[in-house]
C-alpha cells in the first residue's frame, strides 16, 4: 500500500497541529459576537445612567435624622446659615419705618375757606343782630359763637382767655357789633380774606388728616408704617387719574397734618387775624367742618410698592460658621435642625470642591461608574455561562436592566428622612427576579443593586448587611408560590429578619438604645412587610410581562374544569387518562432532580390536546371498529400523527395558554422518529425507488429546551410503552424505561435541555418506581373469576 502526498518533517507536523483556542483567544472571539457586544454596551450605558441618578461624582451626604455619630461632626469648610427669625425681625422693622404715601387734594380746604369768606360777608351785610335771629342767618351766626367754658376743655378755656365776668358784661348785640367791626368795609374784608389765606396756607400745602390710615393687607394689631412722618404729593384736579411723581414727594410731619383738637389751626388764626375774638369765632365755625374736609388720602398702591422695596432691600441675616466648628456632638441622635445645618455645610463643601478641585469629583464619578459597570458585567458573564435560559436572553436582560435603574432611583428617593424606605424597592426587585429567574441570579443582581444604593446613600457596612440579609431571606423563602398568601408570609418573615438585623447592627454600631432606635428598626420591618403585600398585587402583571408561571397560576390552570380539558374528556377520554397518568409520574420525576414538578404535571394535562381533533387515529382512542391507519400509506399516517403537535400548539394559543405550556406541547416529542410508520414504510418501499427519507417521519421539534420538557418527553414515552407490556413487572418496566431513555439520549433529544447524565439516571429511577406502583400486582382470591 503506497501513501500519496509529500512526507512532512516533524516541525511541519507540529506546526500543522490545530489546537483549541486558548482563554484569551476565546475571549477575543466572544467579543466579536454581536450579542456579547450588546450586553457589554448595555452594562456600560446602565453604569452611566446609575452614576447620573445617584450623582456618583458627589460624595454622599451620609447623615440621617436619629443617627448618632460616634464622634462629633465638625464643619469642613466655612459657611453661613440664613437666620430667618432675625431676617423677619429686620423686615418687620423696615416695614414699620416706611413713610406712607398720601395724595394731597387742597380743594376741600379751599372750598371751606371760600364758604367762610361768603358767610362773613353775609354777617357783615346785616345791619343788626335782629336781622340774623331768624332763618338760616341765625344758624350761621350761632356757628361763630365759641363754646361756653363749661362745655369746653380746660385747655381750650385757657387759650381763649376770655374771662367769664367780661363775657357776662357784654350783651349779644354788643358782641355782634364787636365781631362785625373787624371786617366791615371792603378793605377789611380783603384783609380778612388774606389773613384767612395766610392762616390756612400751610394746611393747603401740607394737607389735613383726621387720623393715619392703615393698610388692610398688612397684619393688624401693630402700628403700621412710620408714625412720625409721611410722604405727600399734590394731585392735579384736572387729571383723569392721579400719577405719582417721585420728584414731587414732600416729607411732612404727622403732627403737622393731624387735625386733632384743631388748636394748631386756632393759633394760626390768632396770629394771622390779630384779633382773638374774631379768631375764636372763625375757629368755632371751622372746627366742626375740618373733620369733614380732609385733604389727604392714602395711596395704597404706591405705599405697598414702597413697603415691598423696603422689605426687599433688607439684607438676609446670616449665622457664620468657621471651619472646625462643632455642628453635632458625638453619641447624640441628630435632630432635624442639625440635619438641616449639616446639609448646608455639605452643599458649601460641594460648591468649594467644584470651584477648587473639580477633577477629584470627576475622577470619583468615573470610579463609581467603573465599579457599577464591572459589577453588571460580572452579572452578565454569570447569566451567559451559568444560566443560559430564555429568561435571561438579551431582550429580558434589557427589561431587567430598566427595572434595575428604576429600582435604584426609587430606592434613593424613598431613603429620605421622612420615609427610610430604601429597603422596599430592593425587596420588590429581589422577589421579582426570584420569580422570573433562578434564585442565584436574583441574589447576585439584587446584591449588586444593594451595594449601589448603600454607596449612593453614604451608609456603612451595617446597612449593606441589613439589606442583603433581608433580601436573601425573601428570595430563599419564596420557593413555589402555591397560594395568594405566600408572598405575605414571605414579607412577614423577611420583615422580622430586617427588624432584628437592623436592631443588631445599630447596637453593634454603638447607637444609643431608645425609642428612636426601636422605631427605625420597626419601620424597616414594616416596609419589608409592605413589599410582600405590594408584590401580591403585582404578581399577575409580572407573570404576564415576563411570560412566567408561578405555582399559583399553574394550580389555577390545571383545574379539570378548564374548557380544553373538558373538551378533551368528551372527545378523547383515553387520551385524557393517559395525560393524567403522564402528569403524575412526570411531576415526581421532575421533583427528584429539583425541576418544577407542577409545571410538568400541568403541561402533561395539555400536551396531547391536539389529538382531540382526530382522536380516532390514535391507538388509545380506537374502538372495535378497527385501525384507521390500515387504509392509509405510512407517510399519510405519519402526517396525521405529527399534526397533533401543531394542532395542540394552535389550540393553546387560541385559548390563551401561557407560553411555557405551549412550549411543552411543541417540544414533548422533540424531533424523534415515528418508528412504527417508518418501519412500515421501509417494509413496503420498492428497493428501486431508493431508501425511505427518515426526515419525513420525524416530528418537527424543536428539541426539549428545558429540563421540564425533557422529563415530559420521557414520561410520555415510557407511559405509552408500559401499556404494551403483558406482564409489567418492575424489572421489565425498569428495562423499558432505560431502553427508551438511551434511545433519546443517543438521538440527541436531550442536548439542548441542560440535563446531565446523573439527572437522567435519577429520572429513570423515578419513572420506573412510579410505573411499578401503578401496575403493581394484586392478590387473586379463590372465588375471584376472570372478567
Amino acid at each position: 500500500m503506497s501513501l500519496s502526498g509529500q512526507i512532512r518533517t516533524r516541525s511541519e507536523r507540529v506546526a500543522a497541529l490545530d489546537l483549541p483556542p486558548g482563554p484569551w483567544e476565546r475571549a477575543w472571539l466572544n467579543l466579536r459576537r454581536r450579542d456579547i457586544v450588546a450586553r457589554i454596551g448595555l452594562a456600560f450605558v446602565s453604569a452611566v445612567v446609575i452614576c447620573i441618578v445617584i450623582q456618583g461624582w458627589n460624595p454622599p451626604f451620609g447623615y440621617r435624622e436619629g443617627d448618632a455619630p460616634r464622634n462629633g461632626v465638625v464643619a469642613r469648610v466655612p459657611f453661613t446659615r440664613k437666620n430667618l427669625r432675625e431676617t423677619m425681625k429686620a423686615e418687620e422693622l423696615a416695614r414699620n419705618q416706611v413713610r406712607y404715601i398720601y395724595k394731597l387734594d387742597p380743594r376741600p380746604l379751599e372750598q371751606l375757606r371760600a364758604a367762610l369768606s361768603t358767610t362773613l360777608r353775609e354777617i357783615a351785610a346785616a345791619p343788626s343782630l335782629k336781622d340774623l335771629t331768624s332763618g338760616s342767618k341765625s344758624e350761621k351766626w350761632r356757628e361763630f359763637q365759641p363754646p361756653e367754658p363749661a362745655a369746653a376743655s380746660a385747655k381750650a378755656a385757657e387759650k381763649i382767655e376770655i374771662p367769664a365776668e367780661k363775657k357776662s358784661e357784654k350783651s349779644p348785640e354788643e358782641r355782634f357789633r364787636e365781631f362785625k367791626s373787624a371786617f366791615t368795609g371792603a378793605e377789611k374784608i380783603e384783609q380778612l380774606d388774606q389773613a384767612l389765606k395766610i392762616a390756612l396756607a400751610p394746611y393747603e400745602r401740607r394737607g389735613l388728616l383726621q387720623k393715619l390710615t392703615k393698610l388692610g393687607k398688612l397684619p393688624a394689631g401693630k402700628e403700621q408704617g412710620n408714625q412720625e412722618e409721611i410722604l405727600v404729593y399734590r394731585v392735579d384736579p384736572a387729571a383723569a387719574a392721579p400719577t405719582l411723581n417721585p420728584a414731587g414727594l414732600q416729607t411732612v410731619k404727622v403732627a403737622d397734618v393731624l387735625i386733632g383738637d384743631g388748636e394748631a389751626i386756632h393759633d394760626s388764626l390768632r396770629s394771622s387775624l390779630k384779633n382773638d375774638g374774631v379768631a375764636d369765632g372763625v375757629f368755632a365755625w371751622l372746627r366742626p367742618k375740618l373733620a369733614l374736609a380732609p385733604t389727604l388720602s392714602l395711596d395704597e398702591k404706591a405705599t405697598l410698592d414702597s413697603i415691598d422695596k423696603a422689605v426687599q432691600a433688607v439684607p438676609e441675616a446670616e449665622d457664620i460658621y468657621a471651619a472646625g466648628t462643632i455642628l453635632a456632638e458625638g453619641g447624640k441622635p441628630l435632630a432635624q435642625e442639625q440635619i438641616a445645618l449639616l446639609r448646608m455645610e455639605y452643599a458649601k463643601m460641594l460648591e468649594d470642591r467644584w470651584n477648587t478641585a473639580p477633577m477629584s469629583l470627576l475622577l470619583r464619578g468615573g470610579a463609581v461608574m467603573l465599579m457599577v459597570f464591572v459589577a453588571f458585567l460580572l452579572c452578565g458573564v454569570y447569566t451567559r455561562y451559568r444560566q443560559r435560559t430564555p429568561a435571561v436572553g438579551l431582550g429580558r436582560v434589557f427589561v431587567i436592566t430598566l427595572i434595575s435603574l428604576a429600582t435604584v432611583a426609587f430606592a434613593q428617593w424613598a431613603a429620605a428622612d421622612r420615609w427610610h424606605a430604601e429597603i422596599m424597592p430592593l425587596v420588590l426587585f429581589g422577589m421579582t427576579m426570584a420569580i422570573i429567574t433562578r434564585r442565584e441570579l436574583a441574589m447576585m443582581v439584587t446584591g449588586t443593586l444593594s451595594a449601589v444604593v448603600v454607596l449612593a446613600l453614604g451608609e456603612d457596612l451595617s446597612e449593606l448587611i441589613v439589606l442583603l440579609g433581608t433580601i436573601t431571606t425573601a428570595i430563599l423563602c419564596l420557593g413555589g408560590i402555591r397560594s395568594r398568601s405566600k408572598l405575605i408570609y414571605v414579607g412577614l418573615l423577611a420583615g422580622a429578619v430586617a427588624a432584628a438585623l437592623n436592631l443588631a447592627m445599630e447596637t453593634i454600631g454603638d447607637q444609643p438604645w431608645g425609642w428612636l432606635l426601636l422605631k427605625n428598626s420597626l419601620l424597616t420591618g414594616l416596609w419589608t412587610v409592605a413589599a410582600g403585600f405590594v408584590m401580591t398585587g403585582l404578581l399577575p402583571f409580572v407573570e404576564q410581562a415576563f411570560g412566567v408561571l408561578t405555582d399559583l397560576s399553574l394550580l389555577e390552570l390545571g383545574d379539570v374544569a378548564h374548557p380544553l380539558l373538558q373538551e378533551l374528556v368528551r372527545r378523547a377520554p383515553s387520551t385524557y387518562n393517559h395525560s393524567v397518568t403522564v402528569g403524575s409520574i412526570a411531576e415526581a420525576a421532575a421533583e427528584s432532580i429539583g425541576a418544577r414538578g407542577l409545571l410538568c404535571r400541568v403541561g402533561a394535562y395539555f400536551h396531547d390536546i391536539g389529538k382531540m381533533l382526530k382522536p380516532g387515529y390514535f391507538v388509545e382512542n380506537q374502538s372495535a371498529e378497527g385501525n384507521r391507519h390500515e387504509s392509509l400509506v405510512p407517510a399519510m399516517s405519519t402526517l396525521v400523527i405529527i399534526a397533533h403537535i401543531k394542532d395542540g400548539s394552535d389550540l393553546g394559543r387560541q385559548h390563551h395558554l401561557p407560553q411555557p405550556i405551549i412550549d411543552l406541547i411543541a417540544q414533548h416529542h422533540g424531533t424523534t422518529l415515528v418508528e412504527y410508520f417508518y418501519g412500515r414504510a421501509q417494509r413496503e418501499s420498492d428497493p428501486e425507488n431508493g431508501e425511505v427519507d427518515e426526515s419525513s417521519f420525524r416530528y418537527p421539534g424543536p428539541k426539549p429546551q428545558t429540563k421540564e420538557a425533557a422529563v415530559l418527553m420521557l414520561a410520555d414515552a415510557v407511559e405509552s410503552a408500559s401499556r404494551t407490556l403483558v406482564d409489567p413487572t418492575p424489572a421489565r418496566i425498569e428495562s423499558i424505561v432505560r431502553e427508551l431513555a438511551e434511545r433519546r439520549l443517543d438521538d440527541g433529544q436531550f442536548d439542548e435541555s441542560g440535563l446531565t447524565l446523573r439527572e437522567l439516571r435519577t429520572i429513570e429511577r423515578s419513572l420506573a418506581m412510579s410505573l411499578a406502583s401503578i401496575y403493581h400486582g394484586r392478590i387473586k382470591y379463590p372465588d375471584q373469576k376472570t372478567a
